[in-house]
């Protein structure tokens, strides 16, 4: 029987650094939504990367911050809590350590487990010079496994990455299947699909106050389609207004690109219906959340 080699690695950093965009590119495909707003990832998302006899499973979590609300409160514990049940961490930046990052680093003092540097988005940088100086300034503040400057759009450096993880491996089981890719179910993945597009196509307060949810999924038999109807969840009327558009164009084409993606992550063939409902304030009522399942990861 094959020995085999596993671990759990933990991608931690300040929101929007780009630790989604990271994950899909270990694992090759998509299985965590990516915007360019911040706290996209609202609880732990577990990428499987396996290959030959090696796995290593991803685990995305939110971005780290001094939160307001108690959705990003509980959203922070998630991402605190995983570096207790890992292997090791990558912890992600795209600048000069700064108050947000200290703030991060001191999370690492508790945890017994190697935590690599990984400097994000080096394709906006001039040149190496600049890398370096971000580089310099998380020297002597903690005791990192390695220093690896990556772009996680433009894929550069990603097998260094994983040759670097690939040391700290030991023999174990592998944990999931070999075809396994993530642990989130469809009805999941197709909420956060259709929550990425509102993310793309809503301003300010609007994509902070969205929560998705799936309420039916029924195969046709005549049409060779899934039927399924999803509630988009908002804080206001206003919200719901901005959400909807003028004669409903704007949740037409959220609808519509919504569909699209559905169908060709997920190989389904979607008919897909959308609602929108006002909940005020759910994002600080613990009842919301828990009925949303949003924090239960801890």
């Amino acid at each position: 029987m094959m020995k085999t080699r596993s671990g759990f690695i933990a991608i931690v950093g300040r929101p929007n650094v780009g630790k989604s965009t990271l994950l899909n590119q270990l694992i090759g495909e998509k299985v965590a939504i990516t915007s360019d707003k911040p706290q996209t990832t609202r609880h732990r998302i577990s990428g499987i990367y396996t290959k030959d006899d090696t796995q290593i499973v991803f685990v995305d979590t939110p971005g780290m911050h001094k939160a307001k609300d108690l959705l990003n409160k509980r959203m922070d514990r998630t991402a605190v809590q995983t570096l207790r049940d890992v292997d090791g961490v990558i912890f992600m930046v795209d600048r000069m350590r700064g108050a947000s990052e200290t703030h991060i680093i001191k999370y690492f003092e508790s945890i017994h487990v190697p935590v690599f540097l990984v400097i994000n988005k080096i394709d906006a940088l001039k040149n190496k010079s600049e890398i370096d100086e971000i580089i310099m300034s998380y020297l002597n503040v903690y005791d990192f496994k390695a220093y690896i400057p990556i772009s996680a759009k433009e894929q550069t450096h990603i097998p260094k990455l994983l040759e670097e993880i690939d040391k700290i491996l030991v023999e174990g089981p592998f944990y999931y299947p070999i075809d396994a890719k993530s642990d989130q179910s469809q009805e999941t993945m197709m909420a956060e699909l259709i929550r990425e597009k509102i993310l793309y196509h809503t301003e300010e307060e609007v994509p902070h106050a969205v929560f998705v949810q799936i309420e039916s999924l029924k195969y046709n038999k005549k049409l060779k389609t899934l039927d399924a109807t999803a509630i988009i969840i908002v804080e206001r009327t206003t919200q719901k207004l901005i959400l909807i558009g003028k004669n409903g164009e704007k949740i037409k084409k959220i609808g519509m690109e919504a569909r699209k993606d559905i169908n060709r992550t997920l190989d389904l063939k979607v008919h897909l219906e959308l609602w929108v409902k006002v909940k005020k304030d759910w994002r600080n009522k613990e009842s919301d959340l828990k009925l949303f399942g949003l924090g239960d990861d801890v």
